[in-house]
């Protein structure tokens, strides 16, 4: 007989999952790993890149500021700042901070979104970002 967590262990086995990240240090594979346990589905990258992309009604995108395959420099579209590369494989320190993945995450889908990004938003980019080579 199979038996099926329940959504209060599901929840429970997420809080651990993010909780065994050491607080500040992570890898992209670990974040990854805790969004998805969060949304509790798998991630997927293809539905990553078209959130990306999507201007999700606003007048920005991610790919606004971090160009449309953000393995080279972004520009920020208001202030013209210059970005580090996003995706992990390009810039060796992204995503190796919990705390600033989501401080960066909140800032910039309340730019993009108004809102901030669900677990499964941020998996899903993520997964995307993971797959992007230089």
């Amino acid at each position: 007989m199979t038996t099926h967590p329940t959504p209060v262990l599901t929840l429970l086995a997420a809080a651990l999952l993010v909780l065994a990240v050491p607080a500040g240090a992570a890898t992209p594979a670990e974040l990854l790993a805790g969004y998805s346990a969060s949304a509790g589905a798998p991630a997927l990258a293809a539905r990553g890149q078209a959130f990306f992309q999507s201007r999700h009604g606003g007048e920005w995108s991610c790919a606004s500021c971090h160009g449309a395959l953000p393995t080279g420099p972004g520009r920020h579209a208001a202030t013209g700042k210059a970005i580090e590369p996003l995706a992990p494989a390009a810039h060796a320190r992204r995503f190796s901070d919990a705390a600033k993945a989501e401080k960066w995450f909140r800032r910039n889908c309340n730019d993009v979104l108004g809102r901030e990004c669900s677990a499964a938003e941020k998996a899903d980019v993520l997964a995307w970002l993971n797959t992007l080579k230089p």
